[in-house]
């Protein structure tokens, strides 16, 4: 090989080397950029998360301010619990309106991303309190009071689950009824849990909307919303995460804890949700083993269904309550 031939080569492989690092950082751009709007506190925001799951929810708004006004009403109290990994984290406690009832019962309610622990169940407060419910509604970590850099999206928010469901057992007694409500990540977090050994005290579990897990939601997110492909940024964040916040994206995933399940779960989702597919609530329950019972309300779009059909939602609701309680 001449020398003008080889030096003609080395010029080639430094493009070509040159194309790559290229290439390399706006992949590594891209990654940085999906993982600071998603996973990290801050930086994912609410009216986003609004925009992109795609409810309307002006047309609740009156409902829900009277119903929120009714609800500060009510007596209620911070409370705190410190997370396995050593995070400080907060909940609203409202307890029972019938003082002296024989039985002591309270639903714990999970919010959805980006949400808090007063935003998401402003309209099932009503319903549950006049049932005779204590309410606790815990932030999420890297949510509203509640410490956290990086969000949980249910793989790290079950630990906390089951911190808030002792420290129930522990307000109320012994012989206390735990119900479990989440919406959203809300609701993957407790789809999560359902694979662990719960005490004795849980009786059933409420999955509004509920996803498999944050690599499958955003593979679907990238794909319907933005007609990217999930590589290179779902594994690049997926490595990013294992590093920064301690869990690997599909590490945790509600279809396979439900395939060990013992606690009863009603499964509910909008017909109309685009954010987390209704074939996602469909493929969680056919894998879960515990007594199930789903409820699917045509129209509903993501988080809706409560609002969507009130009649049907709560009565649903009262015979799976009645079952399990």
């Amino acid at each position: 090989m001449s020398k003008k031939t080889g030096k003609k080569g080395l010029r080639v492989l430094a493009k070509a080397a040159a194309g790559l690092g290229l290439v390399a950082a706006a992949c590594g751009g891209e990654i940085a950029y999906f993982y600071r709007r998603t996973m990290k506190r801050g930086q994912a925001k609410t009216d986003r998360t609004i925009k992109m799951a795609g409810t309307d929810w002006s047309q609740y708004m009156p409902l829900i301010e009277e119903r929120k006004a009714a609800m500060l009403d009510r007596v209620h109290s911070d409370v705190w619990q410190t997370s396995f990994d050593n995070l400080k984290l907060h909940a609203t406690y409202f307890p029972a309106l019938a003082a002296g009832q024989e039985k002591k019962k309270i639903v714990i309610c999970f919010h959805g991303y980006t949400s808090q622990g007063m935003s998401d169940y402003i309209g099932l407060s009503d319903y549950y309190q006049k049932r005779g419910f204590a309410m606790l509604l815990p932030d999420a970590r890297a949510h509203g009071q509640s410490e956290g850099e990086y969000i949980g999206f249910g793989c790290l928010d079950r630990q906390d689950a089951l911190g808030w469901i002792k420290w129930a057992i522990g307000e109320l007694g012994e012989d206390t009824e735990i119900l479990l409500h989440g919406t959203s990540m809300g609701a993957a977090t407790l789809l999560m849990l359902s694979g662990l050994s719960l005490p004795e005290q849980v009786k059933g579990i409420v999955s509004d909307c509920g996803f498999t897990s944050p690599k499958e939601v955003f593979t679907h997110v990238l794909h319907s919303m933005y007609h990217l492909p999930a590589f290179p940024v779902i594994p690049g964040a997926d490595l990013v995460n294992r590093r920064l916040a301690g869990y690997g994206m599909d590490e945790c995933n509600a279809k396979r804890e439900v395939e060990k399940a013992t606690v009863p779960i009603l499964f509910i989702h909008g017909g109309a949700d685009t954010f987390v597919p209704c074939s996602m609530c469909d493929e969680i329950y056919e894998h879960c083993a515990a007594p199930k019972r789903k409820m699917i309300v045509p129209g509903a779009a993501h988080a809706e269904s409560y609002y969507k059909d009130m009649e049907n939602y709560e009565r649903e609701l009262t015979e799976f309550i009645k079952e399990v309680m």
